[in-house]
């Protein structure tokens, strides 16, 4: 049985801040990111590849970004929250060795369906923002 709790709309308050997450950016995270996403592009596992367009190393594809955006938003809102849609702007590439920081704030709902748009930002602590955007979740209106 799991210990996790789904928040309802009762529960939350436009606002609302979520806990800061750390990511570790690793060659491990951006590649198998890519790959389990089906992303092939040669820039997001071959060094060689990145480095001839100029960043450093492999990067992180948009599909991985997104994933944890949605990730962040669905820890905290718990396993019964129903994901309606993500909107994501990518800044700063992250790149292995990076650490990002994701955060979060509840800036609408909708108390009548449920809809909770919660604001997420990732920015890693060598380049600055890496992504922001909004995941619109959909939460039990009642505890």
């Amino acid at each position: 049985m799991s210990d996790y709790k789904t928040l309802s709309c009762a529960e939350v308050s436009v606002g609302d801040k979520l806990g800061a997450v750390d990511v570790d950016i690793t060659t491990g995270l951006v590649v198998c990111g890519a790959l389990a996403t089906r992303d092939f592009e040669p820039v997001h596992h071959n060094k060689a590849e990145a480095q001839a367009i100029g960043m450093p190393d492999v990067f992180m594809n948009i599909l991985t970004s997104q994933g944890l955006m949605t990730r962040y938003a669905t820890d905290w809102s718990g396993p019964e929250a129903v994901v309606k849609s993500i909107d994501l702007q990518l800044g700063a590439p992250n790149v292995p060795g990076m650490v990002m920081t994701m955060t979060g704030e509840v800036t609408a709902i909708d108390a009548d369906t449920g809809v909770v748009d919660v604001a997420v930002a990732g920015e890693n602590n060598i380049w600055g923002m890496h992504m922001q955007g909004t995941v619109q979740l959909a939460l039990p209106r009642e505890a």
